[in-house]
């Protein structure tokens, strides 16, 4: 009975520890985001400025461009703008991963690979399949979904407005569809708990309306919405792609989802932590490289496996 006293006490001492580790994870990211793209955004505008001798505000000048080459056809430029950018970012990064995965080349970024017996190198039918999962849904729900879009912002506010946000004001909102998104996606997936391989044959919707939610919710400008579109592209690549690489987010989280598919529900991992469906995860050497790799040696070489019984 102590014991089992004992034991339940550690366990409630370790619940609140263990949210808040996992909230500061959620604020680091988040945080670290935000200041990487002020910084990127301050930066670019003055090398563009500078390259092409722009002078007064250069974002703004350059959206009124957009603006009055799409004037009087809002729809089709938030179509324009929320679907060609965001599949730029998404296909220009999957492209090269999908290079690794048939090729096995450049042989450096296969030492990151996470499941090193899997997929190793990827069966090109299956990758073919895939590629046309993709491209149905690009079509046939990406676009009919973000036409949507538009008109449920349009309720609040006009998201091609001629007036750009401020970048700091832009990014708060980032921030929020950041959250909004942890919370949609958490509480969709862990309702809908049904065998998956890769974000092409995942429900769509259960996808998607995380990421949409928030745009929609804040009102937010045409540019804010494909920032963010663009950046929950990269991030879900990231989360999907099998390797951890240096620098990048860590992909652990996401990944153990897919093995064990009752684990794991979330982004950030706050709302996991928070109703224990990250308990398992937390018992391996999957979570112990659930890091910001800053180094070139894989963490499956550093945080190795334990060996197998018999070995």
């Amino acid at each position: 009975m102590r014991g089992s006293a004992t034991t339940s006490s550690s366990s409630r001492q370790e619940g609140p520890g263990g949210l808040w580790d996992s909230v500061k994870k959620a604020a680091f990211v988040i945080g670290s985001g935000i200041l990487f793209l002020a910084a990127f955004g301050n930066s670019l505008t003055w090398h563009l400025q500078r390259f092409w001798g722009a002078s007064g505000d250069f974002w703004q000048k350059l959206w009124t461009k957009v603006y009055l080459a799409f004037e009087g056809h809002d729809a089709a430029l938030f179509f324009f703008g929320t679907m060609t950018f965001p599949t730029i970012a998404f296909w220009g990064l999957n492209i090269m991963l999908m290079v690794v995965d048939s090729t096995g080349k450049p042989s450096f970024i296969t030492r990151y690979r996470i499941q090193m017996d899997k997929n190793n190198p990827v069966d090109p039918a299956k990758l073919r399949h895939a590629v046309k999962s993709v491209m149905f849904n690009y079509v046939c729900i990406s676009g009919p979904m973000v036409l949507a879009a538009y008109y449920l912002t349009n309720l609040r506010r006009d998201p091609c407005g001629p007036e750009l946000p401020t970048f700091h004001w832009a990014l708060l909102e980032l921030a929020v569809c950041a959250i909004v998104e942890e919370v949609m996606f958490y509480y969709s997936h862990s309702f809908i708990t049904i065998t998956v391989k890769t974000c092409s044959s995942r429900p769509q919707f259960s996808n998607m309306l995380p990421v949409v939610a928030g745009p929609i919710i804040l009102g937010s400008h045409l540019c804010t919405t494909t920032l963010w579109y663009c950046l929950a592209l990269v991030s879900t690549s990231i989360s999907h792609c099998g390797y951890h690489l240096p620098f990048l987010p860590s992909p652990e989280f996401h990944d153990f989802h897919h093995l064990k598919f009752n684990q794991c529900y979330g982004v950030f991992g706050v709302l996991d932590r928070l109703h224990g469906t990250d308990t398992k995860f937390r018992q391996t050497k999957q979570y112990e490289r659930h890091v910001l790799l800053t180094s070139f040696t894989p963490l499956n070489e550093s945080i190795p496996d334990e060996p197998k019984k018999g070995q």
